[in-house]
């Protein structure tokens, strides 16, 4: 008889290994999860305050939430272009309006992008032939070629493709009168 309590608590190996796998995944450490939890909160937060705002303005629109390149992103989906605004004006105000709802749960600051219509894909495009025009400019007079007045994603852009073609960029001025210069390497 005790020969077969033995046998009813000794777990059968497919058993025990089940068992041990399970302990595994849920010893693993939160840690590695943190960061796209953290982006993925920041993106329902602001998709749920911009759900609200489109609903109160009685506009229509289909709003993704995404994490690339270590930012939390929202697009709205929308056509039209009363969200997006002059010069994208519109737009940056309901980012810089997601943001705080987001500083306001989670107690901090956002990195959060937000597309609307597609605007940010298309500003990018035009901006890159805008710098590609430039770098030509710069390469051929030698001098320096200072561009538009631009916002801080339009400038990482054109900071981004001036590095890759092996030139120097400097943005100067303040507030809305901000804007890249765009020089040949100085060789020592």
């Amino acid at each position: 008889m005790s020969e077969e309590v033995a046998e009813e608590t000794i777990p059968e190996p497919a058993e025990a290994v089940e068992q041990s796998a399970e302990t595994v995944e849920t010893t693993e450490p939160a840690e590695a999860d943190e960061p796209m939890d953290s982006f993925t909160l920041e993106g329902e937060t602001a998709a749920d305050y911009l759900e609200e705002l489109l609903d109160i303005a009685d506009l229509d629109g289909d709003i993704d939430t995404y994490v690339e390149a270590g930012r939390p992103q929202v697009s709205i989906l929308t056509s039209g272009d009363k969200l997006v605004g002059p010069n994208g004006e519109v737009l940056e105000a309901l980012q810089d309006l997601a943001r705080l709802a987001i500083l306001t749960k989670t107690g901090r600051h956002s990195r959060l992008m937000l597309d609307i219509a597609g605007y940010r894909e298309k500003r990018r495009q035009e901006i890159q032939e805008i710098v590609a025009a430039a770098i030509a400019e710069a390469r051929t007079s030698g001098e320096p070629v200072a561009l538009a007045a631009m916002n801080p994603f339009e400038r990482k852009i054109v900071h981004d493709a001036v590095a890759a073609a092996g030139l120097v960029s400097e943005s100067e001025g303040e507030a809305d009168k901000r804007h890249v210069v765009i020089s040949l390497a100085e060789t020592e």
